[in-house]
């Protein structure tokens, strides 16, 4: 199973709970969060009532989260899939491909037909086009729940003519799930489920690599 990545909680003024949130914000995704292992700061049997949790938590997106482990996403277990076959680029051709002066390639005595300027428009749309490759992460028993659908970017070749240029996250939400903390206070240790919440990458771009 994979493991928790670093969040790191702020203190909101005007919020009761923490916000979990990577520095700096473009950090993403997640590196490995680091848990005390002792098991006297797990949750108990007792503290995984799923009627109360959801009432806590509010909206439960299935589509983002679980409780079980995800048996029937096409995509678990696939950090990436050959040639960014997981979404096609569709709506308008981005004006920047729009703007491709392909007459310089084929030089002034041997334009492209329109035809074949389309095709190549489309070809370089889809070969520069950066989708969101999902998979199941198992966030550990402190999390609830334990299981979220998290957003990566591909990396396994580069998605410009020529070379260079990687997909890289461009824009980010946040998904609240609960997380399991204790404190160690006077009468003794003391623990509850907070909500926190989790980015989550919902898009990426052909960017500079660096």
């Amino acid at each position: 199973m994979p493991r928790p990545r670093t969040l790191n909680p702020r203190r909101q003024s005007c919020q009761h709970y923490y916000l979990l949130r990577p520095i700096p914000s473009d950090s993403l995704p997640l590196v490995e969060l680091k848990e005390d292992p002792d098991p006297v700061f797990d949750p108990k049997e007792r503290d995984f009532n799923e009627t109360e949790l959801k009432s806590v938590l509010g909206d439960f997106d299935s589509r983002f989260l679980s409780v079980l482990p995800p048996v029937d996403d096409k995509y678990t277990g696939n950090d990436e899939l050959e040639d960014f076959e997981i979404q096609k680029p569709s709506g308008v051709l981005p004006k920047e491909i729009r703007a491709v002066d392909f007459d310089v390639q084929f030089g002034k005595k041997h334009k492209p037909s329109k035809k074949l300027k389309r095709r190549l428009q489309q070809w370089l749309w889809a070969y520069s086009f950066c989708p969101v490759v999902y998979t199941w992460t198992d966030l550990g028993n402190r999390f609830w729940p334990r299981f979220l659908r998290v957003g990566s970017c591909p990396s396994k070749r580069s998605c410009s003519v020529p070379e260079g240029m990687m997909c890289k996250p461009a824009n980010s939400t946040h998904l609240t799930i609960l997380r399991w903390r204790c404190m160690q206070k006077k009468g003794g240790l003391k623990c509850a489920w907070i909500p926190v919440q989790y980015p989550i990458i919902t898009e990426c771009k052909c960017s500079c690599s660096s």
